[in-house]
């Protein structure tokens, strides 16, 4: 199968790139500055309409994962233009050409589209985000879906994994690094989420994709709690000092954006379609352990 992958240099696209290999695919790493680790590499600037065809062009993928974004909150909230350069425009780009080379496109969105009144949101709740990321990924949903292209869309939440990407850590490896240091600090005790493994996230896409399915699927981990609560399972798993961690508010961070107070993810139906279930945390930090080295 051939596989075409947008911001193959980050967290998410550089694992897709990778399981796709060990699968034997065909595997076309799109990136734009930072070299991806795995398959042949391909420049692409999602924001050109001419970048895109030709890298379709010369991919001829049967699958699409469009993972490239701007992904950083108070980034999109500071530069609004290029987020929906890249977010919304982008998305719009890689969608034509699905459509018009018929390739299945799973598109990556996020749980920031929710308000975070409630929290474990299902995928037919209603959108409304708080925060600039999450609008430029309700208008980007609204592309793939009116796009003609067979799509899926799939909404994750708080990514983590055992490698940085493009030179940026994630929150696991930023907690583990700061605890191994024996470095005091804040984590917000008042924002909850579902961390997902990044592991356990790319096998429930590589399935969905597998047996081509549509709509809107939420694949996220199994497990919500706090941010506190995670660094400190975090901690309790690797052996360290959860003492370290300083329980604090969203007021106190000084964030540019809102941030949605609960916007954990349903991922029943999740369970219901797929063999790869949603991991619980307890388990993907058990795998994550596996990974690292002492």
């Amino acid at each position: 199968m051939n596989l075409l992958i947008t911001g193959a240099s980050g967290l998410l696209g550089g694992r897709i790139a990778e399981h796709a290999d060990s699968r034997g695919d065909s595997v076309f790493s799109g990136y734009l500055a930072h070299h991806p680790p795995f398959g042949y590499p391909l420049k692409l600037d999602v924001t050109s309409p001419q970048s895109v065809s030709e890298a379709f062009r010369r991919a001829r993928p049967d699958v699409v994962f469009h993972t490239a974004a701007i992904t950083g909150v108070d980034r999109c909230e500071l530069e609004r233009d290029l987020a929906v350069q890249v977010n919304v425009e982008g998305t719009r780009n890689v969608a034509e050409a699905a459509r018009v080379s018929r390739a299945y496109l799973v598109f990556l969105s996020s749980d920031y589209v929710f308000d975070g009144s409630r929290g474990l949101y299902k995928e037919d709740d209603e959108r409304n985000p708080v925060n600039f990321l999450g609008k430029t990924k309700v208008l980007a949903e609204d592309i793939v879906r009116s796009s003609g292209a067979r799509h899926l869309v799939a909404r994750t939440s708080f990514i983590f994994g055992s490698r940085a990407a493009r030179g940026e850590t994630n929150f696991a490896l930023w907690a583990i690094r700061k605890l191994k240091a024996h470095a005091p600090f804040r984590v917000v005790a008042d924002q909850f989420i579902t961390p997902t493994y990044d592991r356990n996230l790319v096998r429930m896409l590589f399935e969905a994709a597998d047996k081509r399915l549509e709509g809107t699927l939420h694949l996220a981990g199994a497990t919500r709690l706090s941010k506190y609560g995670f660094a400190f399972s975090i901690a309790k798993s690797f052996g360290l000092d959860w003492e370290l961690l300083i329980p604090s508010s969203m007021d106190e961070m000084g964030w540019v954006a809102e941030r949605p107070v609960d916007s954990s993810l349903d991922t029943s139906r999740a369970r219901a379609l797929l063999e790869n279930k949603p991991m619980e945390l307890s388990e993907s930090l058990k795998r994550l352990r596996d990974e690292i080295p002492e």
